[in-house]
């Protein structure tokens, strides 16, 4: 079995390094001599049809205006091309049918047609990175024949594009900005990563290739030094959905990572990694069928400042909302975009910002925490505390919280420390202990205000104990806070009636 892990790894490093060469030698084809009406087509382009299957779809043939006809397409109309990926079986996935069914239903008046490159893009994978740009091509064709025949503006393109669709759509686009064109949006679904992931961004998707790019990564994580996703940032706005390495829910396949790499050879890929790159159209097409549960995303340095909270902000752009509603602010440079989301559809979560004053006279504790949130319209469940170091001396903590329901506006707060990990790292922990004879010579920490701000609301509050100033906390035991204001209100009836 190691054997065949050691093999599968060499044939895909041997691969991978054989096609960055031939794209390195490669020599682009002249784009403007392809502009004629022999020119063959090696791709399809399928006119979606509400309820009709994608292989059924009525086909578009490049330089034929009669099939224009044929499909209905509305020059009037918005068009969304939607360009699949790398495919290990020949046929299109089903998520291509999904989508193409929550745009429809969703925008009524858009044509959109499905780029069909299947035949170039069951090969080996080097040799599909060297056909996107063939493919690049025939779509930038298509976008000008509609213009010249139809007035199509191209301005009201809209590409999608899967894992090396989105690079496709990058090509595309700079295929037009030859010929002084630009594209309208193009949206990068997870965008592959081997053979672009470091590339100049004349070889890959990238802002300049579309008037407004948007990019979700969802499997940037890498696997026998290989990421299925590019990590680099490739559009005006990247978001990286739980922090874009890897997404819940799908650890079980990357578990049996090893074991399909050697029972299946470079299939194994299919079977691992589909759950968490696949991810990222998922998350477009909830952006289409639950506009009620918009996704907002912040802007942050990196996943691990996100985890503490502190890029909970909304001024000046610096947050944005995932899919097909994305704000199109057109930027310098490319932001990077970070959210937490749920496993399954619907994907939003509502994020909290936490700051929280802790001490202990202890040296060095680490207190199983954990948190309830109360708020106008719900209870959240309770919610472990991820603190990045352990307590000591008097400190603030930042951290996040995030609840896959709206709880409305927050009123309570219900802090609980569970006794069960203190004795399994107290010795380890403490220094100097010295035995206690009663509960009120044991171990405490003394909570201060706790301060939270709500990402998705903008919203903030100052949280204070209900009965005591600075109430100390012990194992096993939880306290409650209110809003400060509420509390000082409290204490003034009681004053007043007394």
């Amino acid at each position: 079995m190691h054997g065949l892990n050691v093999l599968s790894l060499l044939l895909i490093t041997t691969c991978l390094c054989d096609g960055r060469r031939a794209i390195e030698d490669r020599a682009d084809n002249e784009f403007g001599l392809k502009m004629n009406r022999h020119y063959e087509p090696k791709s399809m382009f399928r006119m979606y049809t509400h309820g009709k299957d994608i292989q059924d779809a009525c086909t578009v043939e490049l330089f034929q205006a009669h099939t224009l006809q044929s499909c209905s397409f509305n020059s009037s109309h918005p068009l969304v091309i939607i360009i699949h990926g790398w495919s290990m079986d020949g046929m299109i996935e089903s998520w291509v049918t999904r989508l193409a069914a929550a745009l429809k239903s969703t925008q009524k008046d858009i044509n959109i047609l499905v780029s069909d490159w299947l035949t170039l893009a069951q090969q080996h994978y080097p040799i599909a990175v060297q056909n996107t740009r063939v493919v690049g091509q025939e779509i930038a064709q298509l976008l000008i024949w509609l213009e010249n025949l139809t007035q199509f503006p191209v301005s009201n393109a809209h590409l999608i594009g899967y894992s090396l669709g989105a690079h496709i759509a990058g090509f595309a686009g700079r295929n037009l900005a030859t010929l002084g064109r630009t594209l309208g949006r193009i949206t990068g679904l997870d965008p592959a990563g081997p053979l672009f992931e470091g590339m100049s961004s004349t070889d890959r998707l990238s802002p300049d290739d579309a008037r407004f790019v948007d990019a979700i990564h969802t499997f940037t994580q890498q696997h026998l030094g290989l990421s299925v996703g590019i990590k680099q940032p490739v559009a005006h706005y990247d978001f990286y959905p739980n922090g874009g390495s890897f997404q819940p829910g799908c650890h079980l396949h990357v578990k049996n990572l090893y074991t399909h790499l050697s029972q299946y050879g470079l299939m194994g890929f299919e079977q691992t990694m589909k759950c968490a790159h696949e991810r990222a159209v998922h998350l477009f097409i909830d952006s289409l069928l639950n506009r009620d549960k918009q996704i907002t995303a912040y802007r942050c340095r990196d996943n691990a400042a996100f985890n503490k909270g502190v890029c909970l902000d909304c001024r000046k752009n610096r947050c944005n909302t995932l899919g097909y509603d994305i704000k199109k602010v057109h930027t310098s440079t490319s932001k990077r975009l970070y959210l937490k989301t749920r496993s399954l559809m619907p994907y939003k979560m509502y994020h909290f910002q936490f700051r929280i004053q802790l001490f202990t006279q202890f040296e060095k504790i680490d207190p199983s925490l954990t948190i309830k949130l109360t708020g106008t319209l719900e209870e959240s469940e309770v919610l472990p505390i991820s603190l990045v170091k352990e307590v000591s001396g008097n400190k603030t903590y930042s951290f996040l919280i995030t609840v896959d329901t709206d709880i409305g506006d927050l009123m309570m707060i219900h802090v609980s420390w569970e006794a069960e990990s203190l004795w399994n790292n107290m010795w380890s922990k403490v220094k100097t202990i010295f035995p206690w004879e009663s509960k009120e010579d044991g171990p405490k920490l003394t909570i201060g205000r706790i301060r939270v701000k709500a990402g998705e609301t903008q919203q903030r509050a100052t949280f204070c104990a209900q009965a005591d100033d600075r109430p100390s906390i012990r194992p096993s035991e939880e306290k409650m806070f209110v809003r400060c204001d509420e509390r000082r209100e409290k204490q003034e009836r009681v004053r007043s009636h007394g």
